[in-house]
């Protein structure tokens, strides 16, 4: 089913799917199923979750029917992801394979490559990480120097490391973007993307701990890792533009600002039950309407998407303003709570403010840093 012949949800609609969703999460909350986190689907690692949210029909929403999808809006999707991350869920075990992997195969990937992975994303099922950044590109993603050579059996061996690589020690695959053709002078020439599944006997994978502990990123290094010629993604050498309509998916979702919406609404509570003086008063309404604003922001993104169109600008306004906004929020909440904020492990608030405070220097890294969305940016308005 296309944008234009997709019954377009009501207002109606769409206020009975919210109320819907919250529902559930409530009752998973009273449960004692998870505890709200702030970037929720980066660290809430949980594919039991995964599945009963799989069960109500909110993975793979936009997917086709007859690929074990649902057939609906964007829209639609945007408003269960909007509440899954103000609610701090455990979505991260489908985040990725959700939101960019399933797209990127529906609109590249063969007719054995869609029955193979999108049924099985759909029913929460198979987890997906992404193989973009390399420790000498950094965010300068054209610069990769991972190689994937043909062999004379169709073969491809892969050669090379990719870091910051979430969730890949978790995951059932990755799509991974390598060098087929040409050297690192070429840049966006040459480049393609491939559908690798985890684990590999060839391919190592080295946890890189945060500063709290935790394993969430990683280093994947492929010796000489042999796929099938069926592993190939799209078109040997379109990867650069498969990729890049992927990273409108990325950079432009609800999670760009809404990662550390349950602290903001745990120190509304707070404030709420103890009373608020007026500087925290202005501090809670100035961060409240600059989430406001970055909400219809990045809802115009899922409008567009709902039409068909490709909003690689906006996207990246959204990823640069939202994620700087995510900082600040628990920089305004830190500086504001007082003595709250120390009362130790056992408040939820205080712990939840903690993590908090120790995810802030990833925010404006991963998904491009903010220099070079900028950069992309600039470009889209004529300016360079």
């Amino acid at each position: 089913m296309t944008a234009a012949t997709r019954l377009r949800p009501s207002d109606a609609d769409l206020a009975a799917l919210r109320a819907e969703v919250r529902a559930f999460l409530r009752t998973e909350l009273a449960a004692g199923r998870f505890e709200p986190v702030s970037d929720s689907w980066m660290t809430g690692f949980d594919g039991d979750f995964s599945a009963r949210v799989a069960a109500q029909g909110w993975i793979g929403m936009t997917m086709p029917t007859e690929y074990g999808g649902h057939g609906r809006s964007p829209i639609e999707r945007f408003v269960v992801t909007e509440e899954m991350l103000a609610h701090g869920a455990p979505v991260a075990a489908h985040w990725i394979s959700d939101r960019q992997m399933a797209p990127g195969i529906l609109a590249n990937g063969t007719e054995v490559q869609k029955a193979r992975y999108l049924p099985a994303i759909a029913a929460g099922e198979r987890f997906f990480a992404i193989g973009m950044s390399e420790p000498d590109a950094g965010s300068d993603l054209a610069g990769v120097r991972t190689r994937a050579v043909l062999g004379d059996d169709g073969s491809w061996t892969i050669t090379g490391t990719k870091v910051w690589t979430t969730g890949a020690h978790l995951a059932d695959a990755m799509v991974l973007l390598a060098r087929t053709d040409g050297g690192p002078d070429d840049r966006q020439r040459g480049l393609s993307q491939f559908v690798v599944d985890l684990p590999h006997p060839d391919i190592e994978i080295r946890p890189l701990r945060s500063i709290d502990g935790a394993e969430h990123f990683n280093e994947v290094i492929f010796h000489d890792a042999r796929v099938g010629a069926d592993a190939l993604l799209g078109v040997r050498g379109q990867g650069w533009a498969q990729v890049m309509g992927e990273l409108a998916f990325e950079r432009s979702g609800p999670e760009r600002y809404l990662s550390t919406m349950p602290l903001l609404r745990a120190w509304a509570d707070l404030l709420r039950t103890t009373g608020a003086t007026p500087e925290q008063r202005k501090t809670l309404g100035m961060v409240t309407a600059r989430a406001w604003a970055l909400r219809r922001m990045s809802l115009a993104v899922a409008h567009e998407l709902d039409a068909g169109g490709r909003p690689d600008v906006l996207a990246a306004m959204v990823k640069d303003v939202g994620s700087t906004f995510e900082g600040d929020l628990v920089e305004a909440v830190r500086t504001s709570s007082g003595t709250v904020a120390a009362r130790g492990g056992h408040d939820p608030f205080a712990r939840l403010l903690a993590a908090s405070v120790l995810h802030t220097p990833a925010f404006t890294l991963r998904g491009g840093t903010n220099e070079i969305l900028r950069g992309i940016v600039a470009r889209g308005m004529g300016l360079r």
